[in-house]
């Protein structure tokens, strides 16, 4: 649907796709490597998707609607200090499917209470309480999903058809060309929202294996990337996230008072990297704000200034920076090391278990804030001086968001906690052999 309603979007998808492929091609080991992980599936699926919505009735509608799909908001982000009036959090998957989720959807919701104009504060009020925008049997659906546990096959085919139907863009504004531009001027992220009969997405995001090749090849093929990817490029590993992103263009509105143009929409490109504990994203914001982001030829600064992160996963995880998940080896199980009393990493150091990093799954305050600012054009300000409103925004979702950082701990935790139930019972099997002979 995107694709058919932002042609260049398409053609993104197979930039990145060509850009894969090559990696792969030049390094079978990632090929090997994503098919172990069980990414190599996942790796042409769109990764994620951003909406913006206006009122706590929206925001409360799109919980209920993700829960339908087995997604629950992970997360709480704040980009009002960045400039952007909203906050946000990421619907995706936890449990099982929580760190290899193929998509995730990040929600953002006005902060109406930003707009110090106090009439025009109160007319995109007025005009996000007019709008309705789940259409009353998509509701009847979730009602029923949520009262019977889950649809069957025709009931999901018609949810799923109907929740597509509130993404789509309808290039359709409720107000006239003059009203659209006071309302941007305010902030163009407060007029994409409120200005429309209801939410769209404004960007969708494949996954690379090499974003700094496939920034280059936006420009060979005339996609206008933005100046500067988000996060810090590295040779190994990769942290957190990075993203880019070609611009957004000028797409024809009907406005009330005849045709105009609207600009807000975008393909975005993300490479994940390894999930940082609270030690690691400590150091990962020292050095990202030790580098000013109008700091002359800021990318390469930024790289130099990562420098001192460690890159041998041996010493991260010996530090404590990341997160891992662990497996026993499969045949390395005897030798003479006294399984019963080793720790982990006696165990990892023994090749007994292997410890890979968790990637990351969500989302960077500061990356979301310079891609919003990089696809607004014109409008808005540098920042707003807001306190924290997480409060506000889990009484508006309807529940409070999930702990990431608990997630990835549970994760690394389980996998432990398996590790060594499998090498209890393999010492037991062992034993019952030995007394066999």
């Amino acid at each position: 649907m995107y694709a058919q309603e932002v042609p260049a979007y398409a053609e993104l998808l197979a930039l990145v796709h060509d850009v894969n492929a090559r990696v792969m091609d030049a390094h079978p080991q990632v090929r090997t490597g994503l098919a172990l992980n069980g990414e190599a599936a996942d790796l042409d699926v769109v990764q994620h998707g951003a909406v913006r919505v206006g009122t706590p009735g929206e925001l409360s509608g799109l919980r209920r609607l993700f829960a339908v799909m087995g997604m629950h908001p992970v997360g709480y982000y704040d980009l009002a200090p960045a400039g952007v009036p909203v906050h946000s959090t990421a619907f995706r998957p936890i449990g099982d499917r929580g760190h290899s989720a193929p998509l995730r959807i990040f929600v953002s919701m006005l902060r109406l209470e930003l707009i110090e104009d106090v009439p025009l504060r109160q007319r995109v009020a007025a005009l996000l309480q007019a709008r309705e925008v789940f259409r009353p049997r998509l509701l009847q659906l979730i009602d029923l999903a949520e009262s019977a546990g889950g649809l069957d096959v025709d009931e999901a085919r018609e949810f799923v058809a109907l929740a597509q139907d509130t993404f789509r863009w309808c290039g359709e504004a409720v107000v006239g060309q003059d009203e659209y531009r006071k309302i941007s001027q305010a902030h163009p992220v407060v007029a994409d929202v409120a200005c429309f009969k209801r939410p769209h997405i404004n960007h969708l995001t494949p996954k690379t294996l090499d974003i700094d090749a496939a920034q280059q090849e936006m420009r060979v093929r005339s996609l206008q990337p933005k100046d500067l990817i988000e996060g810090p490029a590295r040779h190994t590993p990769a942290l957190l996230l990075r993203q880019t992103s070609f611009k957004a263009r000028p797409e024809s509105v009907r406005f009330t008072d005849g045709m105009g143009t609207h600009t807000a929409r975008f393909g975005e490109i993300e490479q994940r990297g390894i999930a940082l504990t609270s030690s690691g994203r400590a150091l990962y914001e020292k050095l990202l704000t030790a580098v000013p982001r109008g700091a002359p030829d800021y990318s390469a600064a930024l790289e130099r200034a990562f420098e001192t992160f460690p890159s041998d996963l041996k010493e991260i995880r010996q530090r404590g920076l990341a997160y891992f998940r662990y497996a026993v080896l499969p045949g390395n199980i005897g030798g003479t090391i006294d399984l019963h009393n080793a720790s982990v990493e006696d165990l990892v150091e023994a090749a007994v278990v292997a410890a890979e990093p968790l990637t990351y799954e969500d989302f960077l305050p500061v990356s979301a804030a310079g891609i919003f600012r990089s696809n607004l054009g014109a409008g808005g300000r540098g920042q707003y001086d807001a306190i924290d409103s997480r409060n506000a925004f889990e009484a508006a979702l309807g529940r409070p968001v999930v702990d990431a950082d608990a997630l990835y701990a549970a994760t690394e935790r389980e996998s432990i906690e398996a590790v060594r139930r499998q090498l209890s019972v393999a010492r037991m099997l062992e034993a019952r052999e030995d007394c066999s002979l």
